[in-house]
């Protein structure tokens, strides 16, 4: 069994998740509001069921594994590691809007990190983050074991997600709730597998998200930026 985490550390932990903080991440719906128009995501078990595809298929495999493997390349200042997993990162993205979330993000995260931190300047310097490696600098320095920082990653997604759904699909906030508890008893499953991934077992591949993530730039009334 783990130690308990510190409760400073596990403080800062739900608040680096927040989508409180102010990265942008409630603007974007990642596909779901191009879904809604064009793939029948038009209630709540069909968001539902859409969002948990996206977290098995698309979040698990992708960015939640490249938290899990920043955060000990950060802490052991492999910076070798860390622009590699940040290039994988931008060079998986299919569409602009998927390219613009992730360095939007990332570079908001980094401001905001300024904030709180004296030697963010010198640290990101020649490395534009993206949002996960963003993250898991963050995280990495608190006392957080990597599952549990994987876990709030993904939850802070959810949650975002969830609230997505209740703007644009529309749902009511007892629909959202439900969604958001489907997605925390899933997540732990998907954070399992997405620590097991190997490099070669990383990937981004989501053909029919990419068409609508490309659709959605020329969406007639939108609320979300992808």
């Amino acid at each position: 069994m783990t130690s308990p985490l510190p409760a400073a550390s596990l403080l800062q932990l739900i608040w680096l998740a927040s989508p409180a903080l102010p990265v942008g991440g409630f603007s974007y719906s990642e596909g779901l509001e191009a879904g809604i128009e064009w793939a029948g995501v038009a209630n709540e078990q069909a968001a539902a069921d859409w969002l948990s595809d996206q977290l098995h298929l698309g979040l698990a495999r992708a960015d939640l594994a490249v938290v899990a493997q920043a955060v000990p390349a950060w802490r052991a200042n492999d910076t070798a590691r860390i622009q590699a997993l940040n290039d994988w990162v931008f060079q998986t993205r299919e569409t602009a809007e998927f390219l613009l979330q992730t360095e939007q993000m990332g570079r908001s995260f980094v401001e905001w990190l300024k904030l709180h931190h004296d030697d963010i300047a010198r640290v990101f310097e020649g490395l534009p983050a993206s949002y996960p490696i963003a993250f898991a600098f963050a995280a990495a320095r608190t006392e957080a074991a990597v599952v549990d920082i994987c876990l709030a990653f993904a939850f802070g997604w959810a949650e975002n997600m969830a609230s997505a759904a209740i703007k644009a699909v529309p749902l009511g906030q007892s629909a959202g709730q439900r969604i958001l508890g489907r997605l925390a008893a899933e997540i732990p499953m998907a954070v399992e597998r997405a620590i097991a991934l190997a490099d070669d077992e990383r990937q981004s591949f989501a053909p029919m998200l990419a068409v609508l993530s490309a659709r959605h730039e020329n969406q007639y009334s939108r609320l979300f930026r992808s």
